[in-house]
């Protein structure tokens, strides 16, 4: 069927906002979708106390089937965890204690709960610990009950698995298991909780699939597999990735402020399509923030930022941190809600400014650091400095006992020296 046939609510906003890559079965899945309340679900490993905006996409999925009159499960992989996915990665995870994975599983419920309504109702939001049943089956029991549905010859074809032995990396038999745990699971929640959908990323297009063909093998149900885009910035880099590295959802790993300053930063070709995907902005009011041009373009991504930043951290953590953006960089004032990065006085005062902002995380290195000043883009108290050899002086410290940090016109904090 094509795009524009679908009826049900859920895939027609889908695919207004720029969801969808891949469906299985659409027609049936659109059908489900307009006749009842539709189970889909989606995977997330616990290997952090954090996910990051990586994992969002697949995360407001799950809203917006909540939105549309369905019901969100989350499964959380205590067990899968302990396997790893391999899928885009060259070396093994860690192995994480059973208590780190509880750990990291509490932490990130409190994430869950922003974006989605969990209850007893049925369209409450469900999650679920996938290591509930997976710890219990014995490994014969697995193999017989699972292992004649799945053929070697398949699996090695898949990209997980392939691209990882085309790159001469090493693949243990544990992760070679992720693949048929990933569809065991589909298995049990379509037993357990009726879940017919199963989303993700296009990267787990494989493994979402071959979940679709167990329940529909093993137990003769309906079962549906869709997938989201790879998404990558406007100019094809990783969404997600700075230079800082990742950009943590939890309050604990990033701050409000920084997360603001992650989407206000977006280059100017993706704001509109981050706001239909990020935000719960009409798409409308969208069209006319991407109809504006120039300078203008810096209000969409205002916008942008308070309305990602609300909708995880709350109203008034986005308002502050629209606040100290515009203390710190409009207004010219040292803002106490600056990221603030303390170091020892004896590497800060008599320093040489390249070495403090490289030790403050401003900048990757001292050569950096020294070509920015170079380019008139390095700052110390909203004062360009030109040489980056130029070293910091008690006088530099102001009342507050901090030092205001700057490179280029985006990326600002506070150094305090102890």
């Amino acid at each position: 069927m094509t795009d524009a046939a679908f009826t049900s609510d859920f895939l027609k906003t889908l695919q207004a906002r720029g969801y969808i890559h891949q469906i299985t079965h659409p027609a049936e899945l659109d059908a489900a979708a307009s006749a009842g309340v539709v189970s889909g679900y989606i995977g997330f490993d616990a290997t952090a106390p954090s996910l990051h905006v990586g994992s969002l996409i697949q995360i407001m999925m799950l809203r917006r089937l909540q939105q549309a009159g369905h019901r969100p499960v989350v499964i959380m992989g205590g067990g899968t965890t302990k396997v790893g996915d391999p899928t885009g990665k060259d070396a093994s995870r860690p192995h994480l204690t059973d208590a780190t994975i509880a750990a990291n599983i509490a932490s990130i419920r409190t994430v869950f709960e922003k974006f989605l309504t969990f209850g007893d109702g049925p369209t409450d939001a469900v999650m679920i610990d996938n290591d509930d049943w997976l710890s219990g089956y014995g490994y014969i029991q697995f193999l017989r009950e699972f292992g004649t549905h799945f053929t070697v010859n398949r699996m090695l074809a898949f990209d997980s698995v392939k691209l990882r032995l085309e790159r001469e990396q090493p693949m243990t038999f544990l992760e070679f298991n992720y693949m048929l745990m990933q569809s065991v699971d589909f298995l049990e929640l379509n037993r357990r909780l009726g879940v017919t959908l199963q989303m993700g990323g296009s990267d787990q297009w494989g493994n979402i699939v071959s979940g679709v063909d167990l329940v529909r093998r093993v137990d003769q149900k309906a079962a549906f597999g869709l997938t989201t885009p790879l998404l990558t910035t406007a100019s094809g880099g990783k969404m997600g990735k700075t230079a800082q590295g990742a950009v943590w959802l939890n309050a604990e790993q990033l701050s409000p402020y920084d997360y603001w300053q992650f989407w206000r930063n977006a280059e100017d070709g993706d704001v509109g399509r981050f706001m239909r995907l990020f935000t719960d902005l009409p798409l409308d009011e969208i069209a006319r923030y991407e109809a504006l041009s120039g300078a203008e373009i810096n209000e969409a991504k205002k916008a942008l930022a308070h309305a990602a930043t609300a909708m995880l951290h709350g109203e008034t953590e986005a308002f502050a941190a629209a606040t100290t953006a515009k203390l710190a960089f409009e207004d010219g004032v040292v803002a106490s809600g600056l990221p603030t990065v303390e170091l020892p006085a004896s590497e800060v005062l008599g320093a040489m400014i390249a070495a403090v902002a490289t030790r403050a995380g401003l900048t990757a290195s001292n050569g950096e650091a020294r070509r920015l000043a170079q380019g008139g883009g390095l700052r110390l108290n909203d004062e360009a400095i030109a040489d980056g050899a130029r070293l910091i002086e008690a006088s530099d410290v102001n009342a507050d006992g901090v030092l205001k940090l700057a490179a280029g016109k985006k990326k600002l904090l506070l150094v305090k020296p102890i």
